[in-house]
């Protein structure tokens, strides 16, 4: 009896262990945000973490795209409140190693979002995700300069708030 206990034991816990693996690469994380956050620990958000926060679309042409994508995602201004943001800016890095510097005050001049979709298909590495900073483009004339589409990283891979 005790080896059938100890066989059914050793079963269920590979299994569970199959399956939690299996559960953490169907939503992997995608960003890291640390720094003058609260707690001061870093988070770390999977994709449906990110879309539990909130949303928010825009429309805009890009210098990238053809066309006004929609792109849908978490609206900055939101993440950061999430994260309890107390610092001036966000260093953002990307997967390719890409770095830019954010002013947090431009997440709330604008509706800046960390898109996770465009045209209602969840992006990829390939076409420029899992993460792409959008600014309003078409809404807001002053932000089609290059200081803007500089701040318009793509593949965000973390946050760093200074």
């Amino acid at each position: 009896m005790k080896t059938i206990i100890l066989l059914f034991s050793a079963v269920l816990l590979a299994t569970s262990a199959v399956f939690s693996a299996a559960l953490a690469q169907s939503d992997p994380v995608i960003l890291t945000i640390d720094g003058a956050i609260e707690g001061g620990v870093a988070r770390d958000f999977t994709r449906s973490e990110l879309e539990a926060i909130g949303s928010g679309q825009t429309v805009t042409g890009t210098p990238w795209h053809d066309g006004s994508p929609v792109f849908e995602g978490v609206p900055m201004d939101m993440l950061l409140a999430h994260v309890g943001a107390e610092g001036t800016e966000a260093d953002v890095l990307a997967l390719n190693n890409y770095r830019t510097t954010i002013p947090l005050s431009d997440f709330s001049a604008y509706p800046v979002l960390l898109a996770l979709k465009q045209d209602g298909e969840y992006l990829t590495v390939r076409n420029k995700g899992p993460l792409f900073i959008i600014y309003p483009f078409d809404e807001f004339g002053e932000l089609q300069t290059d200081l803007y589409h500089a701040r318009s990283a793509w593949q965000v891979r973390s946050i760093t708030i200074k």
